[in-house]
C-alpha cells in the first residue's frame, strides 16, 4: 500500500539502488525469501525512480523476455540438484500463466548445467560462491532473466527459497543481476507446499521491480502500490480472512509478493502491473 510518496509513484515507483539483494537472516516463516530492503533505502530508491521515470508513453503493452536457466548441482542426479528439462519447461509455463496480465511472455532461451558442490550448497546473498557462480555463467542484457537453481544448504543462503536483484541495481552490478532459487521449488520438485513454481514467480516479481506486500508493515512507505492492502507482517500458509492492519481491507494473502504457500498464490494487482511496466521501462529498457 502507498502511504507517503507522491501519486506519480503509483505509475510504478520501485526498487533499489544499492538495496538490491539486501539480505537478512531468514525469519521463521513459511516462505524464506532473501530479497529485502530497509525503509530508509526504499525512500532513497523511490526518489531516484521518480527523478528518472520513463515517460508513460514508453511503457510496454506487451513484451517477450528471455529466461536463462543455470542448473547448479552437486552431482548428476535429480536429488543432487540436476533439474530435468521437463521441470524447467513447466516452470516457464507457470510463469506465463502468472504474468499473463502484465503483458510479459517468458521464453526459455537457454540452459546451462554445472556440477559444483560449493555453489550448490553454499551460494547465498553477497557471498563469494554466488559471485563466482554469476560471474562465470550470467548471459544476456538487462532485459534477460538469469535464474540459478541451487540447494541453499549452508552459509548465508541456508534455508532460503530464493532471492533476487532489483532493476535499478543492474547498471552498478550487471553480473549480479538475476534470481537464485531452490532447485526443489520448481513445479514437481520435492519442497512440500512450495513446488508449484511460486518461488520463481515471487522472485521474478522483485527482479521486475516489486517489493513484498508487507513492506513497511501497517505504517511507513509500504510497497509503493495503492491497491495492495497494508499488512503488518508476512502471511504463512493460506490464512483466509487475515486482517493484520486496521482499515484498507484484508491482507493480500493471494498476492504473489506475500509469503504464503504456492497453492495460495493467484494474483498481481493492477497497481503492481503498472509498477512492473514502469520499472522495466526505466531500468531495463523494456519498451515498445
Amino acid at each position: 500500500m502507498l502511504f507517503t510518496l507522491p501519486a506519480a509513484l503509483l505509475l510504478a515507483a520501485s526498487s533499489a539502488l544499492a538495496a538490491s539483494n539486501t539480505n537478512v537472516t531468514a525469519p521463521v516463516r513459511a516462505r524464506y525469501c532473501g530479497t529485502n530492503i530497509t525503509d530508509a533505502a526504499l525512500v532513497t530508491a523511490e526518489a531516484h525512480f521518480v527523478a528518472n521515470m520513463a515517460p508513460a508513453s514508453l511503457l510496454p503493452a506487451a513484451v517477450t523476455l528471455n529466461i536463462y536457466f543455470h542448473v547448479i548441482s552437486q552431482n548428476s542426479t535429480l536429488a543432487g540438484g540436476n533439474v530435468p528439462d521437463s521441470q524447467l519447461a513447466d516452470q516457464v509455463a507457470v510463469m506465463n500463466t502468472a504474468y499473463a496480465g502484465t503483458g510479459i511472455t517468458w521464453v526459455l532461451a537457454g540452459t546451462t548445467r554445472t556440477v559444483n558442490a560449493d555453489w550448490f550448497n553454499g551460494a547465498g546473498p553477497f557471498d563469494s560462491a554466488q559471485l563466482d557462480m554469476k560471474t562465470a555463467l550470467r548471459t544476456g542484457t538487462a532485459k534477460d532473466l538469469n535464474v540459478y537453481t541451487v540447494g541453499f544448504v549452508s552459509g548465508p543462503g541456508a534455508g532460503l527459497l530464493g532471492y533476487a536483484t532489483f532493476p535499478s541495481s543492474y547498471t552498478g552490478a550487471p553480473k549480479d543481476d538475476g534470481v537464485v532459487m531452490l532447485y526443489a521449488s520448481v513445479p514437481g520438485g520435492t519442497k512440500e507446499e512450495f513446488n508449484l513454481g511460486g518461488t520463481l514467480i515471487h522472485e521474478a516479481g522483485h527482479w521486475a521491480g516489486l517489493y513484498h506486500t508487507f513492506q513497511g508493515g501497517c505504517s511507513g512507505d509500504g510497497d509503493m502500490v495503492s491497491d495492495t492492502p497494508p499488512e503488518a507482517s508476512s502471511a504463512s500458509g493460506c490464512p483466509t480472512g487475515r486482517d493484520s492492519c486496521s482499515g484498507g481491507g484484508v491482507d493480500p494473502i493471494h498476492n504473489y509478493m506475500d509469503y504464503t504457500v504456492d497453492s495460495c498464490y493467484t494474483e498481481f494487482t493492477p497497481g503492481q502491473i503498472t509498477r512492473i511496466k514502469a520499472q522495466m521501462s526505466t531500468y531495463r529498457g523494456v519498451s515498445l
